[in-house]
């Protein structure tokens, strides 16, 4: 499976503030920058940093990230589905998962989070994978943002679907304990039927289970 990076690089102005984002970043580059103190929703924010790093270097891993100076402020992983999920079931090369979108509290009213996806699907780095994403609402920040439950569902699809990543049904039972949690993909233009259907399969184990 070829797995396509091509480092991209966006720069714009906050106020007087630099801010870049770009990736996917080499994990070399990710190492000598330093996390943002806000960047806590998963872990410590060293500890992430380290994961980040080693997500980077990994064949199908890309970070993206946004960035003033040597500080990150944002991020964004991709990365093959985690051994314990049932999306890893299939062993397939060419499905991916959107894993973590974080970005500091003082620059959420950025477009960030937009901003970093869109970045990590130029050049059509991505149309030969299926890429997904799960969203679960207790890993939501509805304190901070001020947002209830469906405000904030509704701003996360909003989110995945600009870079056209649409809700597909599913029986995962973590997904089907809460009605705010949902599965979103997009299916690269360039994806074989064959693993679509394979998708298809992971989808749903128990459809035909009478």
């Amino acid at each position: 499976m070829e797995h396509r990076k091509i480092p991209r690089l966006h720069t714009f102005m906050n106020g007087d503030e630099e801010l870049v984002v770009e990736g996917p970043v080499e994990p070399e580059r990710l190492a000598e920058w330093e996390m943002h103190t806000d960047l806590d929703a998963f872990r410590r924010p060293r500890d992430q940093h380290e994961a980040l790093v080693e997500i980077a270097g990994l064949p199908e891993g890309r970070i993206i990230v946004a960035r003033t100076g040597s500080l990150i402020v944002g991020y964004v992983t991709f990365h093959y589905p985690d051994e314990m999920e049932r999306w890893s079931d299939a062993g397939m090369p060419d499905l991916v998962e959107l894993g973590a979108v974080e970005v500091a509290n003082a620059y959420r009213a950025l477009g960030l989070g937009k901003r970093m996806i869109r970045t990590a699907f130029e050049e059509d780095q991505l149309e030969n994978m299926i890429v997904y994403t799960t969203e679960y609402y207790w890993h939501w920040d509805l304190e901070n943002s001020g947002l209830n439950v469906w405000d904030y569902r509704k701003m996360m699809e909003q989110l995945m679907k600009s870079v056209d990543m649409v809700w597909f049904a599913t029986d995962d039972p973590e997904i089907c304990s809460h009605p705010a949690n949902c599965l979103m993909v997009r299916i690269g233009k360039e994806v074989p039927l064959a693993s679509v259907e394979a998708f298809d399969r992971v989808r749903f184990r128990q459809r035909f289970m009478y």
